[in-house]
């Protein structure tokens, strides 16, 4: 059995395959390229289970469907500027006017 992972306020997290299993429950599809692109971020970004899980919702929000560069840049960005709760990534995405 897979170890729980506890993150900010002691909420649960989930694991990045936990995440997109749960979405393709919701009726996304991902096909093997964009799992690629995902786990292709999350380690060249050397990003938490949790960021990445937040880049994937904040791509699908903007984007209206998996776009795995605009991820993988998005990942980064939000790395590079020590962004990792959902509060500050939304925040952030709304100040560099991601969202419409």
């Amino acid at each position: 059995m897979k170890e729980k992972v506890y993150g900010e306020g002691g909420r649960l997290v989930w694991s990045t395959e936990e995440y997109i299993t749960y979405l393709e429950g919701k009726g996304f599809s991902f096909g093997e390229d964009m799992i690629g692109f995902i786990y292709f971020g999350k380690q060249y970004t050397k990003a938490s289970d949790s960021l990445v899980n937040i880049a994937i919702e904040l791509t699908l929000k903007v984007q209206k469907k998996f776009d795995g560069s605009f991820y993988v840049s998005l990942l980064e960005t939000l790395t590079k500027n020590h962004i990792f709760t959902k509060r500050e990534a939304e925040k952030f995405a709304r100040e560099q006017g991601l969202f419409q």
